[in-house]
């Protein structure tokens, strides 16, 4: 049975899928491995490492492709500027699939057509559940320590002014206004950053535990109690809100809001979209220069006018919709990634190669598609929603 590892195609994505020390262990388990040249080079490992490992290099993505029985990648399969096609459609027909899909998003919902057209059985690493035995295998809880991190650091970056207090012969200039939205992993994280940055930082979470998670770390924990019933999903993950509750969620934050220079949105519900907080009539009562990190954007973002994969300015707000934040830190990403995707696909053949086991529990709750269908509750909840009247984002 064959392993595929492309290189990553989207913009700025510097990670890789697999690292010449996991080759060696899917050597050890009975797999070829086909490596494209190159795709190592973002976290710093060479062609000869992979060889070394076991490996074979590929100069051609397609023959890859083409000859895999499995293709494991960083992101979501995308148009292929060498090849001229769809990487789904390259994907041989029949073959596996591991990546973070976000099927859920409505921006994917076409690639997703296309796997279950082609009845490529399609697994998802943001849909593993959060179970003590799957937790060497949780790729979105690794990604989101980073993201939080370098969520910040993008935005200080762009902010036209400074993030600490900074005394001066002039007077003292006054740190920036943080409000993280949502105190799960990123959101921890991003608190932490901006902390220690010398922002004055503010955090807001549904969830009862989360904002205990965030008081814990020293920062004011802004507000809004919603009924357990409704805030809090199995696992201690966050659950969609009904639309009523939504709507008093965003009335709740808008005056924070307002009043920021820096809004790290990573309010998120596993398999599904992320809930739209941030309107576009709130974007135009920001402050003038503040800056928006949309970490959710892979999920179809918190903002209403967030541009995935871009950074646009709406009136003097900037808004920052950067597709992979991790692949901006692609040594600790990949090294991440790539143990708990070598992790994933231990578990998921467990009975051996030829009999991967679908009946898993990890497995049922990330797989996609499989048989021509589509089987992801929160892909298909999402699709639905997109072909009611007034719904975003039907393939």
């Amino acid at each position: 049975m064959i392993i595929g590892i492309p290189k990553e195609i989207l913009r700025d994505e510097a990670r890789v899928a697999a690292l010449p020390e996991t080759v060696s262990q899917y050597r050890a388990m009975g797999f070829r491995v086909l490596v494209e040249t190159a795709s190592g080079t973002g976290a710093l490992r060479s062609d000869d490492e992979y060889r070394q490992a076991g490996g074979e290099i590929v100069h051609d993505a397609t023959d890859i492709y083409t000859q895999a029985d499995l293709i494991l990648k960083v992101k979501q399969p995308w148009l292929h500027p060498q090849a001229g096609k769809h990487e789904a459609e390259l994907i041989r027909e029949g073959a596996m699939l591991i990546a973070f899909l976000h099927p859920a998003a409505p921006a994917n919902h076409a690639t997703i057509e296309i796997l279950r057209r082609r009845h490529i059985t399609a697994l998802t690493m943001d849909s593993i559940p959060r179970i003590s035995r799957a937790q060497p295998m949780d790729a979105l809880t690794s990604m989101s320590t980073i993201s939080g991190y370098k969520a910040v650091l993008i935005a200080a970056n762009r902010l036209p002014r400074l993030v600490p207090t900074i005394g001066t012969p002039l007077g003292t200039l006054k740190a920036a206004k943080v409000l993280v939205v949502g105190a799960g992993v990123v959101g921890l994280q991003a608190v932490a950053t901006a902390k220690r940055l010398g922002g004055t930082v503010q955090a807001v979470d549904i969830r009862h535990e989360a904002r205990k998670a965030a008081e814990s770390l020293g920062v004011g924990v802004v507000g809004f109690e919603v009924p357990i019933e409704l805030a809090h999903g199995e696992g201690g993950y966050a659950k969609a809100l009904p639309d009523d509750w939504l709507q008093k969620e965003r009335d709740a934050l808008a005056p924070w809001i307002a009043e920021a220079d820096i809004v790290i949105l990573s309010a998120l519900v596993p398999g599904e979209v992320a809930p739209v907080l941030v309107t576009r009539d709130l974007v135009g009562r920001m402050k003038p220069g503040a800056v928006i990190v949309d970490v959710s954007v892979d999920q179809g973002g918190n903002c209403e006018v967030t541009e995935p994969g871009e950074e646009r300015t709406f009136g003097s707000v900037l808004v920052c919709g950067t597709w992979n934040i991790p692949g901006a830190m692609p040594v600790h990403a990949s090294w991440l990634y790539a143990h708990n995707v070598l992790r994933y696909v231990q578990n998921l053949f467990k009975r051996g190669l030829e009999n991967p086991d679908f009946d898993d529990e990890i497995v049922r709750s990330s797989l996609v598609t499989r048989g021509g269908k589509v089987v992801h509750a929160g892909t298909l909840k999402a699709i639905q929603r997109g072909r009611e009247p007034g719904g975003h984002g039907a393939p």
